[in-house]
């Protein structure tokens, strides 16, 4: 719309026209809105002289859209989030809060954050929505043009982006019950090394956590195969003398435990590091706040950094 056009709308017809796109009912329109059923009707045909379209055609029961009003529709889902915010100022109350959370990061920050983090929003922000998106090279990018509220991960980003530590996490290795391995309680950097490998594709097929220390140290790890997600990779070891190695906090959630063992990595393998990140841009803002809050209050409060024990976690381990 020019802005020609746009000094002569009446914007008080705005939330007449959003609720007639979304109820495609007059009646129900007019009762979202709190108009009288003929004053919603007067507006409906001010809104067609101004948008030069019918909008809602008669059909058995309701109206249909037209495809010029499916294409408002979907404008108005973005454009009237966002107006709510512009117009709210600094106050912030969760129960309001309409917007999609949209989050990034692996299968493993989903399953160790998201649970509870699913049930605090349901409980304290009921109009809300979360999304989890699977991470991609250009997490970074998304969170610097606003696509992206926060990201989790186990790195530094780069500047100019905000971080803050949520937990540390531990690694463990899991294998077969009746791996060579299975049930030790110490793991050495020889024994690991001697093992195939079941890698977890973190950034450009590699664990980095694990795998820059290993060649830092000039020992990588003998790679048999490398798989997208943390949860898939310990299903494939129940016959095989393969490893995997996985943040401790995964293991409760892993499937088929009672074909594997958990043993502890190799102490040279270090401690995770986990964070999450946003851009600055949104550090005031108290809907982010208050989001980072409950992230926070999500996490975990035992974190993996205690001393590995075999068959940790329901895992059987051979004494």
């Amino acid at each position: 719309m020019h802005r020609a056009h746009l000094e002569n709308v009446d914007l008080n017809l705005l939330p007449a026209l959003h609720a007639l796109l979304e109820e495609r009912n007059i009646s129900r329109a007019a009762e979202r809105v709190g108009l009288s059923q003929s004053a919603m009707s007067r507006a409906l045909q001010r809104l067609r002289r101004v948008l030069d379209d019918d909008l809602l055609v008669r059909a058995t029961r309701d109206y249909r859209l037209t495809p010029r009003a499916e294409r408002v529709r979907s404008q108005l889902a973005v454009l009237v989030p966002q107006l709510d915010e512009l117009f709210a100022g600094s106050s912030f109350h969760p129960a309001d809060y309409r917007r999609a959370i949209r989050l990034a990061g692996s299968d493993y920050a989903t399953a160790v954050v998201g649970p509870a983090l699913v049930r605090r929003v349901a409980s304290e922000a009921p109009l809300a929505t979360i999304r989890f998106t699977a991470w991609h090279p250009r997490i970074f990018d998304d969170l610097a043009v606003g696509d992206l509220d926060l990201a989790f991960f186990g790195a530094q980003p780069p500047p100019p982006l905000r971080t803050l530590e949520l937990f540390t996490d531990r690694f463990v290795c899991v294998v077969a019950h009746d791996h060579p391995l299975a049930g030790r309680s110490a793991v050495t950097l020889d024994d690991y090394l001697r093992c195939r490998h079941v890698a977890i594709d973190v950034t450009a097929g590699t664990q980095p956590a694990i795998d820059r220390v290993l060649a830092a140290r000039g020992t990588p790890r003998d790679v048999a195969s490398i798989l997208p997600f943390h949860a898939v990779a310990p299903l494939t070891l129940p016959g095989t003398a393969l490893m995997v190695t996985l943040p401790s906090l995964l293991v409760p959630s892993l499937a088929g435990r009672d074909r594997l063992s958990v043993v502890p990595a190799p102490p040279e393998i270090e401690t995770l590091s986990y964070r999450m990140a946003w851009h600055p841009h949104v550090d005031s803002d108290p809907g982010h706040r208050w989001l980072r809050g409950i992230v926070r209050a999500a996490v975990p409060t035992d974190s993996g950094t205690g001393p590995a024990e075999p068959g940790r976690a329901g895992f059987p381990g051979r004494r």
